[in-house]
């Protein structure tokens, strides 16, 4: 353990040497780079926590909406369950359900509840989504800013090196290592993006067949707690 935080402090110590050395164009890319990483961190971080709760809330209100005898019954419980997109869903659903069967007291159309239940998924989807895009545009480009400063710092080396006359390897590595460190520090925001990006994006997915099945679901218990009309369920089929 004391190894391993000697070797850390040895390697933290040499690259805050390497960027202290740095010139303004390099330290200029290195703020930019760091500028990237914390908000993409900070978008990570965030969605992580956000669609965990939803996941857990999911389970729980699924739960809650098969065990439930009645869609009242559900609807007077979905609030404490509101970090699931599901909740979204049944209450539009529900809410077109109100509508139909208030004059009537049957179904009218299947097909209106199921356009309104889709509409709340794809408001859901589209909340789910916000700011994941930032994590793709920092996997995408913050490579390219690390190696604009390499190239400009290797530059600047062999400026230098023709300016000294001193051509020996001595004389230019030390420039080389400078610049080589604003490409490292833009694979290391690049890399947590991409991977978490699409981490994220396969979980939001799985939420948008969550939302399609239950939507199905939801249709199923409709039929079975009211009347519906002969149209409604022809077009249903």
């Amino acid at each position: 353990m004391l190894t391993a935080n000697c070797l850390a402090l040895f390697i933290g110590g040499e690259i805050a040497n390497l960027v202290e050395q740095s010139g303004p164009v390099a330290k200029t890319v290195l703020a930019i780079l760091l500028v990237f990483s914390l908000f993409s961190w900070a978008v990570i971080l965030a969605k992580w926590s956000g669609l965990s709760r939803a996941r857990v809330q999911s389970g729980r209100f699924i739960r809650a909406f098969r065990k439930s005898n009645r869609l009242q019954d559900v609807a007077t419980v979905s609030e404490q369950f509101r970090p699931s997109p599901l909740v979204a869903v049944f209450e539009s659903g529900y809410e077109e359900y109100r509508r139909q069967i208030s004059g009537t007291g049957e179904v009218r159309s299947l097909a209106a509840i199921q356009r309104a239940m889709q509409i709340a998924t794809s408001e859901e989807l589209t909340r789910l989504e916000r700011r994941l895009p930032f994590l793709a545009t920092t996997g995408g480009v913050t490579p390219f800013i690390g190696l604009f400063g390499t190239v400009w710092g290797i530059i600047d080396a062999f400026h230098g090196l023709g300016t000294s006359g001193a051509a020996t390897l001595r004389a230019v590595a030390p420039g080389i290592s400078e610049a080589l460190i604003t490409t490292a520090a833009g694979l290391l925001a690049a890399i947590p993006a991409v991977i978490f990006y699409n981490q994220l994006n396969n979980n939001i997915r799985e939420f948008g067949a969550r939302m399609d099945d239950f939507t199905l679901e939801m249709l199923n218990a409709i039929e079975r707690s009211a009347p519906v009309a002969q149209h409604a369920a022809a077009e249903r089929r």
